[in-house]
């Protein structure tokens, strides 16, 4: 197979990101189908350390933080993630590189055989097998593996990992993984092994509890970030931010000032988690996580789509908030970074997320709605979060695409206003390739750019 004929094979099998999960359940989530699988591969995932990262928000940026941290530390670095913004070859990446075409059509045609012999294998689990393959025969020294969804049966959910790392947990997938912040905590807390160390962010209490808990029966070695560090931001910038951490006991060597190229106050938090799991990694196998290449690490952070300031004149932000806390943090960032700005909001979301209280956090900042939909099949219409905005007490501008959307925001926006682009990973991704065609932003190679009509065909309900 070429790289849009692999593609399509993997798109042809069963996909939970394109399609509502009705179940989350160890009958529909089977990690033993994905350790049969990896045992037919010889176990690709056995060959290398791996740090594990599960939570709501923020699992991205740390993931992305403690691939960096690796790289600074000169140790050849996978990183595995999910969704991706512009292509699937961002998914499984080393040293900031996302897989080649020719590499992952060459595995996708290998390994075909084996996955027809293993009718039931979603998507995501051969994703997760390519990429533990793909890190292992490219002999590399570290892998930073992100959860996709909850963390106790989630495909990545077969590694045992030097450290796990649990960021913030808040309200999402609630149909799947429950309506209260501890049942979700508890699906969340299914990453964490045996007398292996864990990390976990701050937290609400009724969460915390629950990780305290699973910890303490597993004799798994607890550290709590709130409880470990204090922060506070020294600068702040379009592109970045400095900031210094302060340990709460003795004197630490990781204690000092840190520079960061992602902006948001929730980022100094996300900063503060992967710099304790760098700690505690060194002490647990990792002795080249320093405080210097911690530190370079962090300063060479690459994550897009997070907050990130497109353009200034007007100001143009995009960020990837896709429930009702993500988008109170994004609300109160902007608040931090742009005091007194109004902002021109830019709206599309997925149906299976909490659509209003995505709003509620966002209208109050917001001089005009325009909302509009990505190009993923479980994108919401717009009309429908038209009607939305109209029962909250807002009219809205619909547009019937991205990049319509762009150029009606565009036509509004001055010096007082900015344009606010959030409410989907996917709606993110679709804006920054519109910019890109007339901007010099460095975009990968989209995955249908040299066959554009396959665009439709693979994003197509």
């Amino acid at each position: 197979m070429n790289y849009h004929e692999a593609l399509r094979y993997l798109y042809s099998l069963v996909d939970y990101e394109k399609r509502r999960i009705e179940r989350y359940s160890p009958e529909e989530f089977r990690l033993e189908r994905v350790v049969d699988f990896l045992a037919q591969l010889g176990n690709p995932h056995l060959a290398y350390p791996k740090l594990h990262i599960a939570g709501t928000k923020g699992k991205g940026s740390v993931s992305a933080m403690l691939a960096s941290i690796g790289v600074a530390a000169g140790l050849k670095t996978g990183l595995y993630t999910s969704p991706h913004l512009h292509t699937y070859r961002e998914r499984m990446q080393i040293n900031g590189e996302p897989i080649s075409r020719a590499d992952m059509a060459a595995m996708l045609t290998e390994l075909r055989p084996l996955i027809g012999d293993n009718p039931d294998l979603t998507i995501f689990e051969v994703t997760t097998a390519l990429a533990f393959l793909y890190f292992a025969r490219q002999q590399v020294d570290l892998a930073v593996i992100e959860v996709g969804l909850g963390g106790r049966l989630d495909a990545t959910n077969v590694i045992t990992p030097l450290v796990s790392v649990i960021t913030s947990i808040s309200l999402d997938h609630t149909y799947l993984l429950g309506d209260t912040l501890a049942a979700i905590a508890g699906e969340k807390a299914g990453i964490i092994k045996p007398g292996m160390p864990v990390v976990v962010a701050p937290q609400h209490p009724e969460a915390r509890a629950v990780f305290e808990t699973v910890a303490a029966a597993r004799k798994a070695p607890l550290t709590l970030v709130e409880r470990t560090w204090t922060w506070e931001v020294l600068e702040r910038r379009y592109h970045r931010q400095r900031f210094v951490l302060q340990h709460n006991g003795a004197p630490d060597a990781f204690e000092g000032e840190y520079e960061l190229p992602l902006i948001g106050s929730f980022q100094r938090e996300n900063a503060a988690t992967a710099v304790t799991a760098a700690a505690v990694a060194r002490e647990h196998g990792l002795p080249q996580f320093t405080p210097q290449t911690v530190r370079e690490g962090l300063a060479h952070t690459v994550w897009p789509g997070r907050m990130e300031v497109l353009h200034h004149d007007p100001l143009l932000v995009v960020d990837c908030a896709h429930n009702a806390y993500s988008a109170q943090r994004l609300a109160d960032s902007l608040a931090e970074w742009f005091p007194g700005r109004r902002w021109i909001l830019v709206f599309g979301a997925s149906t299976d997320k909490d659509i209003a209280g995505i709003l509620r956090a966002l209208l109050p900042v917001s001089e005009h709605i325009i909302v509009t939909r990505s190009y993923h099949p479980r994108a919401a219409v717009p009309y429908q979060l038209a009607d939305l905005c109209a029962d909250l007490g807002h009219g809205a501008e619909i547009a019937v695409n991205p990049q319509r959307a762009l150029e009606q925001a565009c036509q509004r926006a001055d010096s007082e206003f900015g344009i606010l682009v959030t409410g989907s990973v996917f709606l993110v991704a679709d804006i920054r390739a519109v910019y890109a065609q007339t901007a010099p932003l460095n975009l990968p190679q989209s995955d249908w750019d040299d066959e554009p009509w396959q665009a439709e065909a693979m994003t197509s309900p």
